[in-house]
């Protein structure tokens, strides 16, 4: 054996579909494992079975990364600008607002990319591997191809290997696969196309042992498992969210604004005959007065108080923007097991021969013949309560399932449970069925659960309430079709009194003779209230999307119960395969499941979703939900259940594992974004006003109407307070009854953009009335600049209060936010402070006003609130009349 496989070779997707002589002859290994030299000699070759975590972007990169936006870059020049002319305290000032912007962006974004780090978790630390004959407890990392490793209940699989001994062998696949039954496992070759899912002849990375033991050969390790390719799958950079997408570009189109502006105003400024160093100064207070220094100070505060509120609601927030990103949802395509259902078998339906009960009602009364199908499927049972939690049980799903029933009924108690049996033979794929032998009073008697068909093959009788009477086979095989057709997993139950000499061998020979007790229907179920919450989707303008690793009749059964759309038959794995990406869209449009997809398929979903302009929020709990997860506009993990790696793709977390929780989120992302957009609206027209401002005084030959420190200081201290309680703006109570934003719209509304435009216009007119009125009156400049600002500030006063309904009357609610009739107030002292405290007055060019003065601004500023009022009104006037009811 000197010559060593490939690593190509180690990494194929097609063990399943290869003999156990064809796998261990590439392989070049037999199933006594490998000599030590070997192992050492294919691990330099292949490197450790471990999986590299992406390296974190060095902190220098984030805080670089703060300043390269158009906004940052104009108060940059503005910085340098003011340098040189020796103006620093507005260089000081505009420095104080760049390290304060830097400051945010940088905790914003400075998160360990942990994604990968959280597949690591999930491998085995150590495994039972067989070297030079003997077998031996070694690292799992020093695994290579070709090695043979032994499994058995409770160990976690250390690599992808393929059987080649399986004794009762059941894995639990759900974190990978997102079935929540264990899968029998077996050695025989399958279908080179069999999904992972489908592959019973191989266990992989990362899943966990439930019954049986197994002895396997190695055929991938590390970043070649399918716990591997995932990793690769979620590593990179996450996309910008589409709030991001808005803001930078709402940044670019003002920075070009203004950069424009600037540039002709400098040059016809000069033209006019303006000193060069006075009309520098006039653009950086256009710049300064233009640029809405607190938008990103209002975006975090807004976000954050989004991020507060979902905590109370069990939802917790790993990236703030994925505050808003939920409210802009347009598709939640949303894992099966674990998400929408509760990751647990129950059992929910049985059937005797006086027909159909319902086992999950807990006022069930049990007849003789329910009590004994009942029975019959606990003590032919392998589950045990956990010795740390007696309330959970350990083994097989459905074994699990069937022994709560009967506990939970009164069938059984758990001493009765724990009772140990005479004789036992546990389930065998190739007998459908598992026996045990129990004394029930002086009889001993054979109880048998498995395969409806196998079991009535072997039964004459069938158990009633009144005794045992001759078993009608065509009715049974009914009601058995009729419990499959719901998405149930069936097992039937039967016994047999034993005769006194009757023997039983080790071996338990096929059963006959027995007498039919009943039918088990068990399942995985929805959560309650998620069909609630789908519907509550649906009437937001959201497309649920159920995209699951399940068989397609599970999802479907499971997807009719919750209201999604079942006319269509499920798109599969193996059907995406054969699809470009236009057809797979169509296709998506036309069905509410995509069942027995890989990760791959899920995250492909995702991105042809997104590339056609959905906004998609992707919800799951397993390592198969992380690439998606990523991939996502969203990713949105459950926090109980769900794994490490799903938790760590995810930048929302839900604490209670509750998909109704998701509504709640995508309310309160709407609130959210409502409030930054009513924030960004007030910045932007304030901004308008301004930019007005100065091209007019400097086109009329005026003095320069605004100073760049008293600029920095309306908008930062005035306004910013101000601007900032506007992120706290509650729900104004119809969220949920809007569809989703337009992807065309941007952070504005075209309502938002008219009014900014109109207050815009008229507080800039209004500013530079006030400005030549002081002058004209003869006042100095610094009276008349005061004069002026003041006007400004009392605008802004009332106008912050109009801003915080888009469509109603401000007058309809004027308290409810009492942070932002605090703030405004206390604006307004910080301004008063400004003006008339020396010190401050001295350093920002102010002069004391009179009471006469002040009071004159205050009334004039009112016209704010009644201009926007008043176009308000007219805007629900024209609405009702349009809609027949005004």
């Amino acid at each position: 054996m000197s010559t060593q496989p490939t690593v190509e070779s180690a990494s194929e997707r097609t063990w399943h579909a290869l003999g156990i002589e064809d796998v261990t002859a590439a392989l070049q290994a037999d199933d006594q494992g490998l000599t030590s030299a070997e192992a050492e000699q294919r691990l330099a070759v292949h490197g450790p079975n471990t999986i590299e975590a992406s390296s974190a972007t060095p902190w220098i990169v984030t805080l670089l990364r703060q300043f390269v936006s158009p906004m940052i870059g104009i108060l940059l020049v503005a910085f340098v600008i003011t340098m040189l002319l020796g103006e620093f305290i507005d260089a000081g000032a505009i420095a104080l607002i760049l390290a304060l912007n830097a400051g945010l962006g940088f905790w914003q974004e400075r998160r360990s990319a942990r994604d990968v780090r959280a597949l690591a978790n999930l491998s085995a630390p150590n495994c039972t591997v067989v070297r030079d004959g003997s077998a031996a407890t070694r690292p799992a990392a020093d695994l290579v191809p070709g090695d043979v490793v032994q499994l058995e209940s409770g160990d976690r699989v250390p690599a992808d290997v393929r059987l080649l001994q399986a004794n009762a062998l059941q894995v639990d696949e759900s974190m990978l696969t997102g079935e929540s039954e264990a899968v029998t496992k077996q050695t025989g070759v399958v279908t080179e196309e069999a999904p992972v899912g489908d592959r019973i002849n191989m266990a992989f990375s990362g899943t966990l042992v439930r019954s049986g033991r197994a002895r396997a050969l190695v055929v991938a390790t590390g970043t070649g498992t399918e716990l591997g390719v995932i990793s690769e799958l979620i590593k990179g950079p996450p996309g910008k969210t589409p709030l991001q997408e808005l803001t930078n570009g709402l940044e670019r189109k003002i920075g070009l604004i203004i950069t424009a502006v600037s540039a002709v105003l400098f040059f016809s400024g000069v033209a006019l005959g303006n000193a060069p160093g006075e009309m520098f100064m006039t653009i950086v207070a256009l710049a300064v007065a233009s640029v809405p220094e607190s938008l990103p100070i209002v975006l975090t505060v807004a976000m954050s108080v989004g991020v507060s509120r979902m905590a109370k609601r069990h939802a917790l927030v790993r990236s703030l923007p994925a505050v808003e990103t939920l409210g802009s949802t347009t598709v939640i395509g949303s894992d099966k097991t674990g998400t929408l259902t509760m990751n647990e078998m129950t059992s929910q339906a049985g059937w005797t021969a006086a027909g159909e009960v319902d086992l999950t009602d807990p006022g069930l009364t049990l007849s003789p013949a329910v009590r004994q199908m009942l029975l019959i499927g606990a003590l032919t049972n392998e589950a045990r309560p956990d010795r740390d939690d007696p309330s959970t049980f350990i083994g097989d799903a459905v074994d699990v399932a069937m022994a709560k029933a009967a506990l939970r009924t009164g069938a059984v108690t758990m001493a009765g449970l724990a009772t140990a049996p005479l004789a036992h033979a546990p389930y065998e794929s190739e007998a459908r069925m598992s026996q045990s032998i129990h004394r029930v009073g002086d009889e001993r008697v054979l109880f048998v659960k498995g395969s409806p068909d196998v079991l009535l093959a072997a039964s004459v009788n069938i158990q009633t309430d009144d005794g045992v009477v001759p078993l009608e086979f065509d009715v049974v095989q009914s009601a058995n079709h009729h419990l499959a057709s719901r998405g149930l997993r069936v097992l039937g139950t039967a016994f047999r009194v034993l005769g006194p000499g009757e023997q039983i061998s080790e071996e338990f020979p096929p059963p006959a003779g027995l007498t039919f007790a009943g039918l088990q229907g068990m399942a995985d179920p929805p959560r309650p209230g998620v069909a609630e919450a789908i519907a509550a989707c649906h009437r937001a303008g959201i497309w649920v999307l159920m995209i699951t690793g399940d068989q397609p009749a599970t999802a479907l059964a499971i997807a009719a119960q919750l209201g999604l759309p079942t006319e269509a038959e499920p798109l599969t794995g193996a059907e995406i395969l054969t699809l470009d990406d236009d057809p797979l869209h169509a296709r998506l449009r036309e069905v509410g499941v995509a069942a027995r997809v890989s990760p791959q398929d899920k995250m492909r979903i995702v991105q042809v979703l997104q590339d056609r302009g959905e906004v998609v929020a992707v919800t799951g709990d397993g390592v198969n939900d992380a690439p998606a997860l990523k991939a996502a506009a969203l990713g949105v993990a459950m926090g109980a259940s769900g794994t490490d790696v799903a938790r760590e793709s995810a930048d929302m977390v839900l604490t209670d594992d509750n998909f109704v929780t998701v509504v709640d989120a995508v309310e309160q992302g709407r609130v959210t974004f409502n409030a930054i957009r009513k924030a960004t609206h007030f910045l932007l027209a304030n901004g308008a006003a301004s930019l007005l401002a100065v091209s007019i005084s400097v086109y009329t030959g005026m003095p320069l109407i605004f100073l760049p420190i008293q600029m920095l200081f309306m908008n930062v201290v005035t306004n910013g307070v101000q601007d900032i309680a506007l992120g706290f703006e509650g729900a104004e109570g119809d969220e949920l009854n809007r569809p989703p934003r337009s992807a065309r719209e941007g952070v504005l509304s075209r309502v938002l953009w008219w009014r900014t435009a109109i207050t815009g216009v008229w507080m800039g007119l209004a500013a530079v009335s006030m400005f030549l009125w002081g002058l004209n009156e003869g006042l100095t400049e610094e009276h008349a600049r005061t004069l002026t600002m003041t006007l400004f500030v009392m605008m802004n006063f009332f106008f912050v209060q109009t801003s915080r309904f888009e469509h109603k009357s401000v007058l309809s609610d004027p308290f409810s936010n009492r942070l932002l009739l605090v703030s405004s107030f206390a604006a307004l002292a910080l301004f008063w402070v400004a003006a008339t405290w020396p010190v401050l007055s001295n350093l920002m060019g102010f002069v004391t006003l009179s009471g006469a003065e002040w009071a004159m601004c205050a009334v004039l500023g009112v016209s704010t609130l009644l201009i926007v009022e008043a176009e308000k009104w007219v805007r629900r006037r024209l609405a009702a009349r349009q809609h027949g009811y005004g």
